[in-house]
């Protein structure tokens, strides 16, 4: 869970909540269940995958530049241009993927 779904499933109360008229009736009480049947708390494999390849690229980074984003030798305007630099390469990316499925 996000910290502040975490922050506020810890901080809630057992509570029922009909979504919409006529629906289930959903009932959070640190078990999580839906009709008083438990539902076991799982993980999102591609979320998983994701933060996989965050923490892998993080050490690429790491490695190739001596540092983290923690840095601080960046202004905002330094930092806006990477953003816009990574923004723009994305969209060559996705350009040549479309050209791809075309053929």
């Amino acid at each position: 869970m996000s910290d502040s779904v975490t922050k506020w499933y810890e901080n809630s109360e057992s509570r029922s909540i009909n979504m919409y008229p006529g629906d289930i009736q959903v009932t959070i009480d640190k078990t999580y269940s839906v009709d008083s049947t438990p539902i076991s708390p799982r993980e999102d494999k591609y979320v998983q995958q994701v933060k996989e390849k965050f923490e892998q690229r993080s050490q690429v980074g790491i490695e190739k530049y001596n540092t983290t984003l923690e840095r601080d030798d960046l202004n905002i305007l330094d930092w806006i241009n990477h953003a816009q630099e990574e923004a723009m390469d994305l969209t060559l990316y996705l350009e040549v993927i479309k050209e791809k499925l075309k053929k």
